[in-house]
């Protein structure tokens, strides 16, 4: 088995935090994390990947005959795509509020935030 998916995943990992750490605009920010999130569904997928497997289907086969990927990592997958697209969608929302209640996006330039 390769190491290669893994050390993608770290890397889209890393990428996405450095972005995160350096943003300077809020829209960025939540790109970034978006980046971080998809580190996950390469990682997932890497774990469930069987090297010779097959879609889980035993309809025309029987069970046991062909070596198939896990359908539950890749249930996973999905159900983390689908979580992802939500959290964007929803911090986007909130950066357009912010934007239109303090005309800014730059987080520096939100003081009525700090404590």
């Amino acid at each position: 088995m390769s190491a290669a998916p893994y050390v993608v995943a770290g890397w889209l990992f890393l990428m996405g935090c450095y972005g995160l750490a350096t943003s300077r605009n809020l829209i960025h920010a939540v790109g970034c994390l978006a980046v971080c999130q998809s580190s996950t569904y390469v990682l997932l997928l890497a774990v469930g990947y069987r090297s010779g497997g097959t879609a889980p289907v035993f309809s025309d086969i029987a069970p046991g005959s062909r070596p198939v990927v896990d359908p539950i990592v890749q249930a996973l997958t999905l159900t983390d795509i689908v979580i992802g697209a939500t959290v964007t969608a929803l911090l986007l929302s909130l950066v357009i509020q912010v934007a239109k209640r303090h005309r800014t996006v730059d987080p520096d330039e939100l003081s009525e935030l700090r404590g």
